[in-house]
């Protein structure tokens, strides 16, 4: 997956000589808003665009940040420019177009400024996608009455027309502020991620996810003007003035001691007045004062305004530009995104945001999945190695045994699949470590062969699609993967079993510093490979020893697995969410679901009685039998289990991640005869239909026998 720029530097120059062009898109512009920053490499004689670059179909970042041009290795750049020489710009008709919309059936292809100037988004996240003015994403009015006109941009404050086009966007959240593309791209490029956000409503987090979708470029770096030097060096200025009516210190007003007399106070609402205690006749034991200015508003609100001042600056100012900037940001991203998170969390639960995932798989388009003899695990990874291969379509499975596919068949498959396909990955050589807690392991192999962004798209398609949870992931992977929780940290328990952690645990529980010496030194071959070796003095020297292994075991040796396992979850933009909200995602992937009991199930399927009143007696006799034979189930009296009765229901075993839509329900059917009477199955509708009964033992033998043939028919 490509990555916006980072901090590594070669042999890069930035913003050189304006007469070098592009070799991509063969303009000498130097705009680094528009395309990016110009880099030449000039041992290579090569020049492009960072933009150009990022969004060319054919080329990803394969070196590590300090190679090439930020990952871009020069081979592959100069691969790439061959490649797009000989694709003609639908737009200039020139050739050397490297920019393809990201809809395969589309054969678009333009320079990044033609497709600028030809109303082409470019969506920086995940793989980069660039779509054409037809295939582009697009913004919705929710809000159908008419703006009062006339309507100015909350940017630039100029009139702009409230209809959404390429040109005018709006805020998701507010309906409000509208404003222009120019505008709120100039405002993204200055404020950058930490300070881009909606001028009217000051939500941050939808802001740029739509913003990110609809073509806007956010800078992963501070705002420009706290790139300033010394920027905030006010802040560390004390006012030091006495302004009373008549200072009588013989020194002058800005004359000052430490204490007494002609030690100056300053303000306790504002700050930004002082006095000395003897010009405004103050006792030495007084330590507060109010100003002529601020004085009105101690008088009314003066404890709600000391009280506000106390939770703004409630430690003493830090020393140090950097560090006042740090805590002054920490302060107010805490406090927003605290906010907008609780009122989150209320509307959004994992079947909810799985839901709104589903909804980009199309119902019409299908991709085929063939599981042959050697494994379910095999048949997904012929599928993501399919040229054609595309997440949004929905899934044909078909297994060795299915001599005629039909519907129904295909229903069952299609819950089959994704239980043995996640049997078969926490089994795989891709995970370590015991039942229930894994942890990814570290395999050349895997890593040659990406398995590890596989594992990361089955697991999303696994979900998106129906899958059951996951279940399998330790709390030190979830804590790798999403960073959650964000205070924890990782210890050698996180480590598992292995040899290594064994060692690990020697030298956290060595005693004396002989002891400690002694686990070192049998450890000092994997130590100096993690560059953790180091000379032991002190007991002291113990615990950060631990946390740089532990570190290094979890995290650094296991960044590419990591990122790459990253990418692979972001498969219909699952990752992103899950980033967004960890804390209730964290039991789907990391605790196995409770065993169905008999109360559960009963809970699960919503009754459907009739209106008639006589007919709705007997059914709620009936909805008596059902629960009893539930309960019969879950104690071992009858030839059923729970899971037979919900395969029977939904074709699923267990409750998928995302839930069941439409719920599971029961409705009843009323028979004048004993013919007909064996129940029915709509798993489409995840619905059974129960006949009614006048006993329970009728009713068990009916219920009963529909199940076991059902279940002797799959197993055949």
């Amino acid at each position: 997956m490509k990555r916006t720029r980072c901090e590594g530097e070669e042999e890069l120059e930035t913003n050189t000589n304006s007469k070098e062009i592009c070799e991509l898109c063969k303009l000498s512009d130097d705009c680094p808003s528009k395309y990016g920053e110009k880099i030449t490499l000039k041992h290579h004689n090569l020049t492009v665009h960072y933009f150009c670059l990022l969004m060319s179909s054919g080329v990803y970042q394969r070196g590590d940040e300090d190679e090439g041009i930020y990952g871009f290795l020069v081979e592959d750049i100069k691969r790439e420019i061959r490649r797009s020489s000989r694709l003609a710009c639908t737009v200039c008709k020139k050739k050397g177009a490297s920019v393809g919309c990201n809809i395969k059936s589309c054969r678009k292809v333009v320079h990044l400024p033609c497709g600028i100037q030809e109303q082409f988004i470019f969506q920086f996240t995940g793989q980069f996608p660039s779509f054409c003015r037809e295939h582009c994403p697009t913004q919705t009015n929710s809000q159908p009455s008419c703006p009062s006109t006339p309507l100015s941009c909350s940017i630039c404050l100029e009139f702009v027309e409230p209809v959404l086009s390429y040109t005018v966007l709006k805020c998701p959240c507010c309906h409000s502020s509208w404003f222009h593309r120019d505008c709120v791209q100039h405002q993204a490029y200055s404020a950058a991620l930490f300070f881009f956000r909606c001028t009217i409503c000051n939500n941050k987090d939808k802001f740029q996810q739509e913003m990110l979708r609809m073509g806007i470029h956010i800078p992963e770096r501070d705002a420009s003007w706290e790139l300033e030097e010394n920027a905030y060096g006010e802040l560390l200025q004390v006012y030091q003035r006495c302004d009373a009516l008549k200072c009588i210190s013989h020194k002058g007003r800005k004359y000052s001691t430490q204490e007494g007399k002609w030690e100056i106070l300053r303000c306790n609402f504002c700050g930004s007045n002082g006095t000395h205690r003897k010009c405004a006749s103050l006792k030495l034991f007084e330590t507060k004062w109010v100003c002529d200015v601020c004085r009105p508003a101690a008088n009314g609100n003066g404890k709600r305004i000391i009280y506000c001042l106390v939770l703004l600056f409630c430690v003493s100012p830090p020393s140090g530009t950097k560090e006042m900037r740090r805590l002054l940001k920490r302060r107010k991203s805490s406090l927003h995104s605290v906010v907008c998170k609780r009122s989150s969390l209320q509307r959004n639960t994992p079947g909810e945001i799985l839901h709104t995932l589903a909804s980009q798989i199309s119902k019409h388009q299908f991709m085929s999945v063939v599981v042959r003899k050697d494994g379910v695990f095999k048949a997904a990874l012929e599928l993501l190695r399919q040229a054609d291969f595309d997440p949004h379509h929905s899934l044909k499975v078909t297994f060795p045994d299915d001599e005629e596919q039909t519907n129904d068949m295909n229903n069952g498959n299609l819950q089959r699949f994704p239980r043995l396909l996640i049997q078969d990955l926490q089994n795989s050589v891709l995970f370590e470590g015991p039942e229930n807690k894994k942890n990814l392991a570290l395999n050349s192999q895997a890593v040659q062969e990406d398995f590890y962004f596989d594992a990361g798209c089955i697991i999303a398609l696994s979900l998106i699609h129906g899958g059951p949870p996951l279940g399998f992931f330790s709390e030190a992977l979830y804590k790798c993967l999403f960073n959650f929780p964000r205070d924890s940290h990782l210890t050698v328990e996180d480590m598992g079993e292995s040899l290594c952690a064994a060692k690990v645990r020697k030298i956290r529980d060595a005693q004396s510093v002989k002891d400690l010496k002694k686990a070192v030194s049998s450890a000092s071959d994997y130590l100096e490979v993690a560059g953790c070796l180091r000379q032991i003095n002190s007991l002291s020297d113990k615990q950060p020893l631990v946390k740089d292994i532990v570190n290094f075991h979890l995290v650094t040796r296991m960044q590419l697995p990591l990122k790459r396992f990253r990418d692979g979850l972001n498969t219909l933009g699952l990752f992103e969410h899950i980033q967004m909200f960890p804390e209730i995602f964290s039991d789907l992937f990391c605790y196995p679901p409770a065993k169905i009991s008999a109360h559960t199930m009963a809970n699960l399927f919503f009754v459907q009685f009739s209106d008639n009143e006589e007919k709705k007696k007997k059914e709620i006799i009936t909805e008596g039998f059902w629960r009893q034979y539930l309960h019969d189930c879950e104690e071992g009296r009858c030839a059923t289990s729970l899971e037979d009765i919900l395969i029977f229901a939904t074709s699923k075993d267990i409750v998928p991640a995302m839930g069941f839509n439409p719920n599971p329900s029961v409705s009843f059917v009323h028979s004048l005869s004993s013919v007909g009477t064996v129940p029915e199955r709509q798993p489409c509708y995840n619905k059974i239909v129960l006949p009614v009964a006048t006993t329970y033992e009728i009713f068990k033998k009916h219920l009963e026998y529909a199940v076991c043939q059902y279940t002797l028919m799959q197993t055949i």
